[in-house]
């Protein structure tokens, strides 16, 4: 499944990047045609190894680390509210400095080294070269960690796919989201944690013809009004305007979820104020128990009743997406 995939390697604190270079340096040893001329090529060789091994690792970093800028669409928002986008470009920019020091510390001190003579200021050099080194990594520890933690919550990042055309589904617990989202779906949906939801986000993926989209209920996220969550809840909620390409709001008129129809339409105010320019479709859930007779379309995910209907419904408003998207890509 196309998503959200970043192959980032473990990012290595200071103290373990300083020892994973220094142990594969101890272990070097050149022989030359002299006592001081192999004392002299071992201590290039160490430079050199030491040096490489900590640049090629930070530059791997850099390297498989997503570059990400600020602006308004879906993963951008979501990153820069989970990792802190600033920071993030702060703590990459850290790293770059480092290894560009690093690799002219070496260079300096490899054109030292064999420019003396002397077999103590060989030494000399070489512990200079690896205490400023040593320096220069223990400044950038906060930087790794701060990666490292990254990483991690980029591991815990929904698997969706922004460039997919996506329907959200929301509404109050129990009333049969998710039973949706399972119907729908051409194969099991999948269960992904949003780092700040206590539920996974539970994502489906609907065929049509040669066509996919995405169907996903969001736990946590649009089961509350707006004004009831914390800010960073708030933010997530923004962010997910980006995503939304089509929104299903259940209702469930037999109040078996356990909310009244008072809170369950307050809640689709909040929705529809925050989610404004996105089309609405609004259904109610569990015809098998209670039908009224009103503008919206009744299904039961269980019994299959309704459920033609709902999906011509939501096909209809993905295939203009799709039309939308193809003709835009032509123009580029």
């Amino acid at each position: 499944m196309a998503g959200v995939s970043f192959k980032i390697p473990t990012v290595l604190s200071a103290d373990e990047l300083k020892d994973k270079s220094f142990k594969r340096a101890a272990k070097i040893s050149k022989k030359g045609s002299d006592a001081l001329d192999g004392k002299k090529k071992t201590a290039l060789a160490k430079v050199t190894a030491s040096a490489d091994i900590v640049t090629t690792t930070i530059n791997g970093y850099i390297e498989k680390f997503p570059r990400i800028e600020k602006r308004e669409d879906f993963l951008p928002e979501l990153i820069d509210l989970i990792i802190g986008i600033d920071q993030y470009k702060r703590s990459l920019g850290a790293l770059n400095w480092a290894a560009n020091r690093i690799e002219k510390l070496k260079n300096d001190s490899l054109r030292d080294i064999r420019g003396t003579k002397d077999a103590s200021m060989i030494e000399s050099h070489k512990n200079s070269f690896y205490g400023r080194m040593s320096s220069y990594i223990d400044r950038i520890d906060k930087d790794l960690l701060f990666l490292q933690e990254a990483k991690n919550k980029f591991r815990k990042l929904p698997a969706v796919d922004p460039k997919v055309p996506t329907v959200v589904v929301a509404g109050f617990p129990n009333v049969g989201k998710s039973s949706l989202v399972a119907k729908m779906s051409s194969a099991t949906p999948q269960i992904a944690s949003y780092p700040f939801t206590t539920k996974g986000i539970i994502i489906g993926h609907v065929k049509d013809d040669w066509r996919v989209f995405q169907l996903i209920d969001t736990p946590g996220l649009l089961d509350r009004e707006f004004d009831d969550r914390n800010n960073i809840e708030k933010q997530a909620v923004l962010a997910l305007r980006y995503l939304t390409d089509v929104m299903v709001f259940i209702l469930d008129p037999s109040e078996t979820c356990g909310y009244d129809m008072k809170k369950q339409n307050s809640l689709l105010d909040s929705v529809k104020k925050n989610f404004s320019g996105i089309p609405i479709i609004v259904a109610e859930s569990k015809s098998d128990i209670l039908k009224r007779e009103n503008d919206h379309i009744s299904f039961s995910a269980e019994t299959g009743d309704g459920m033609d209907k709902l999906n011509e419904k939501i096909l209809s408003l993905v295939r203009v997406i799709f039309r939308e998207r193809a003709v835009e890509s032509e123009e580029v």
